[in-house]
């Protein structure tokens, strides 16, 4: 079964910008708005062999031509009603048309040559002269060279170079020293990079600073004002006791004994009772500065609350002042209401702990 010519595939529609002579542009326009029939015969445009040189006539005047690449693409777009446009094609190509060109420009002598390098070569030359620097509209004038960088060179590296280079790297790491990185104790604490050779000096340094040094002092310290008191008494008392031991060595009278007895069991009862009522003495004044430090406590949190709820109740007097609807303004309102009442139970409670505190201050 034969195809026929309706069958034959459509040829895909190709776009370039013509760019004439200002003279022969506003003709063409023209011709091109009114829409008229007999355009092919006012303009036609032909092209050469080699397919980047042609003549373009308009009005049966011929003006030569020159086929362009742009530094760019530029979207070509049609539209019915001046609202949906549709993309048509891609512009990459300017014909650029001229009065004094030549019309049929000498070809150039193609030579065959066996380097592939200098047939390249050949190739990039013929195509730099067709390079178009400029865009089509005047701020866009040499832009090629002003926003578009050359393209970088691939520089190709060769395995043995890649070999050599790794095997350097793999010797220079082995005649290196190996390192570790502590940690420093101090305050200003920073990284440190030790040779092996001063490890060991580390690790015995590090042993001597995980000793615990306790300073003979700190017994003394934890001890309170009651301790004090007790080392006191025990003074008196060890001292009334050498002297009685001192009196039984001098009068060896059993008499004298007997009263010296009777007198350290005194003394001691007595100074047995002062250690008491001592003790008793400070479990009090230790309670009763626990609770007034707790009660100060609860005042100072009671008092950041206040302040809070009082920067609150403020920024809500305000808000509802610039507040114009009703609605939002009645639920504003219940909310200073909330704060209000808030503000008043916090001080009571802060007056409430402040008799108490003023209370315990008294006693």
């Amino acid at each position: 079964m034969s195809k026929s010519k309706d069958d034959a595939p459509h040829e895909l529609e190709s776009q370039f910008v013509l760019r004439l002579p200002p003279e022969y542009a506003s003709t063409v326009r023209r011709a091109v708005q009114s829409g008229n029939v007999n355009l092919k015969d006012r303009l036609t445009i032909e092209l050469h062999a080699d397919g980047r040189h042609g003549i373009v006539r308009v009005d049966r005047v011929p003006l030569a031509a020159k086929l362009v690449d742009l530094p760019c693409i530029i979207e070509s777009l049609k539209t019915i009603d001046k609202k949906t446009f549709y993309k048509t094609a891609d512009i990459c190509q300017m014909l650029v048309c001229t009065v004094d060109g030549d019309l049929y420009p000498p070809l150039e002598e193609q030579t065959v040559s066996t380097d592939p390098k200098a047939n390249k070569k050949k190739d990039k030359d013929r195509e730099k002269k067709f390079i178009w620097n400029h865009g089509i509209t005047l701020p866009l004038k040499n832009v090629r060279k002003r926003r578009f960088r050359k393209t970088a060179k691939k520089k190709y590296i060769e395995s043995p170079d890649v070999e050599k280079e790794v095997k350097r790297l793999l010797s220079t790491d082995a005649e290196a020293v190996s390192v570790r990185i502590l940690l420093g104790e101090k305050k200003n604490s920073s990284w440190e990079v030790i040779a092996e050779d001063e490890t060991k000096e580390v690790d015995n340094h590090g042993s001597l600073t995980s000793l615990d040094i306790s300073s003979p002092g700190m017994s003394g310290h934890k001890q309170g004002h009651g301790s004090s008191e007790h080392d006191e008494l025990r003074e008196i008392f060890n001292d009334i006791s050498s002297s009685s031991e001192d009196e039984d060595e001098r009068d060896h009278h059993d008499d004298e004994d007997l009263n010296i007895m009777d007198t350290e069991e005194d003394l001691e009862r007595q100074l047995q009772d002062k250690l008491n009522e001592s003790d008793g003495q400070q479990q009090e004044n230790e309670g009763s500065n626990q609770i007034v430090m707790g009660i100060q406590k609860q005042i100072d949190s009671l008092k950041s609350k206040l302040q809070e709820t009082q920067d609150r109740r403020k920024r809500q007097e305000d808000l509802i002042m610039k507040v114009e609807n009703l609605a939002l303004k009645t639920r504003l309102q219940a909310m200073l209401d909330e704060f209000k009442q808030q503000e008043e139970r916090e001080k009571q409670q802060m007056t409430s702990l402040q008799e108490q505190l003023e209370s315990l201050m008294e006693k």
